[in-house]
């Protein structure tokens, strides 16, 4: 009864309200809220509090992010498979939620005897990333099974980057300087860069500042849970597979998949490029504020000035893509985060490193560019997902959010661990207080100019994108024939 309910075509161009945006949101704010936070500070917590050697913690992410490529098609496979009364992708949010937030916390736990264990930073981080595609896949299926109509998929877009970047303000504004409020060596009263806001602050770079991480992760990590609960509560599952399709699923779909739909192939590579260039900058952001610029004690506001445009501006980007065109829009957006870019490099020079509202003007024109490119192409996926049930007539929703997770795995993969080896290549000393000018310039190498070279090759990649929103309602239309 329920299943024939969720299956009711007359249903599937619903529009969505806003509770049901916001609900659908939450799942992003939870994620970035509990991955978010390892991609941007588990590197340098791993490395200066926790003890482990840079090629050590280069290799852990390479490796585990290498388990993924084969993980992630069989995820999407046994997720396709599947379906219960609560859903087919909603039930997943809470059966893999908790140990997901359980296996983060570990990772930042001051346990006595675990201190720089490879062995055990190794397993922890292993298991929590298999989980976490776990909840990762069936979450960006549920996007393409709310609803099929197009306006709503992109009013969804922009409330769910909203709420991501909502959480990503709660990381890269107030996690580091929560953890300096928290640590015990070498506080002192220092300017946090919010309009003359002094704190006193600690050295989270040192060993004695295990507990302070641990704590502030957790209250984060209870957050990022009831995030979770209430995207499963507040959500439904309208435009699923039928029980015909469902039977049909196969992992070698996944073939299929990549040799058919073109447009996946390329907005996979998007993905890839995109997410590589993000991660690149992120992983290395707190040794740039450490060790180039010399303020960590601005990372706070300068990430409020970063998290801005993500929370403010999402609400504008349906109309800014009927003005640029699809393609435009990432144009537009990715000229900007090069702009930004270019701003940072000026601020990382000699002589303008006290230079605040540079860092903020940098700040401001990168991340806009950034979350708004990075942002927007998840509204892409959906038609993506439709162009390939028209294609084959399976509807592989969770198996091509597998593919489009391999393509952001190896992005993660390459953006999290290539950067810290080139810093040890570059001779980067994680015990030095200081680092000599070859460190300073691979973590410029890997903050800067690869990030800039990267989303120039991604301007590429969009504009062979092949479907535009003529297509798209082509596409539906055909669809309908084929389900009445």
């Amino acid at each position: 009864m329920g299943r024939d309910i969720l299956q009711n075509p007359h249903d599937e161009y619903h529009k969505l309200t806003r509770v049901e945006r916001i609900g659908y949101g939450m799942g992003d704010f939870a994620q970035n809220l509990v991955f978010g936070t390892i991609g941007g500070f588990l590197a340098l917590h791993m490395l200066t509090v926790n003890a482990i050697s840079t090629a050590t913690a280069g290799f852990i992410f390479l490796f585990v992010r290498i388990i993924n490529v084969f993980w992630d098609p069989m995820v999407g496979t046994f997720v396709d498979k599947r379906t219960s009364k609560s859903g087919k992708y909603r039930p997943w949010l809470i059966r893999a939620g908790i140990p997901l937030v359980i296996l983060s916390a570990l990772l930042f736990a001051p346990i006595p005897g675990v201190r720089g264990s490879v062995p055990f930073a190794f397993i922890v981080y292993f298991v929590l990333d298999l989980v976490y595609s776990v909840v990762n896949i069936p979450y960006g299926s549920l996007n393409a099974s709310l609803t099929r109509d197009p306006e709503s998929i992109d009013k969804l877009t922009s409330t769910r980057m909203m709420l991501a970047n909502s959480a990503n303000l709660l990381v890269y504004t107030l996690f580091p300087m929560f953890v300096q409020m928290a640590s015990p060596k070498d506080r002192s009263l220092k300017d946090t860069g919010f309009f003359g806001l002094e704190l006193h602050l600690g050295n989270y770079t040192d060993p004695s500042a295990s507990y302070a991480w641990f704590g502030v992760y957790s209250v984060y990590m209870l957050i990022g849970a009831v995030a979770l609960f209430l995207c499963y509560k507040l959500t439904k599952e309208r435009v699923v597979a039928t029980k015909e399709q469902t039977a049909s699923v196969k992992t070698t779909d996944l073939f299929l998949e990549l040799k058919n739909n073109r447009p996946l192939v390329i907005l996979g590579i998007f993905f890839m490029l995109a997410f590589t260039f993000m991660f690149f900058m992120n992983t290395v952001n707190g040794f740039f504020n450490q060790y180039v610029v010399g303020h960590s004690e601005w990372m706070g506001a300068i990430g409020l000035v970063a998290s801005i445009p993500g929370i403010l501006f999402p609400v504008f980007w349906p109309r800014l893509k009927k003005i640029f065109g699809k393609k435009g829009f990432f144009h537009l957006f990715l000229g900007m985060f090069i702009v930004g870019e270019m701003l940072t490099y000026i601020w990382s020079l000699e002589g303008m490193h006290d230079a605040l509202w540079l860092a903020y003007v940098a700040t401001f024109i990168k991340q806009w560019g950034l979350t708004s490119a990075t942002g927007f192409m998840w509204a892409l996926v959906p038609e993506v997902i439709a162009y390939g049930e028209l294609k084959s007539g399976k509807r592989n929703a969770a198996i091509i959010n597998a593919i489009m997770g391999i393509f952001f795995k190896i992005g993660f993969t390459i953006g999290g661990a290539v950067p810290l080896w080139l810093l040890a290549v570059y001779g980067f000393n994680e015990t030095d207080v200081h680092q000599h000018a070859n460190a300073i310039a691979g973590i410029n190498m890997t903050a800067i100019w690869i990030p800039m070279f990267l989303a120039v090759v991604s301007m590429i990649a969009i504009q062979l994108y092949p479907i535009s929103d003529e297509n798209v309602t082509d596409i539906n239309r055909r669809l309908d024939e084929i389900r009445i």
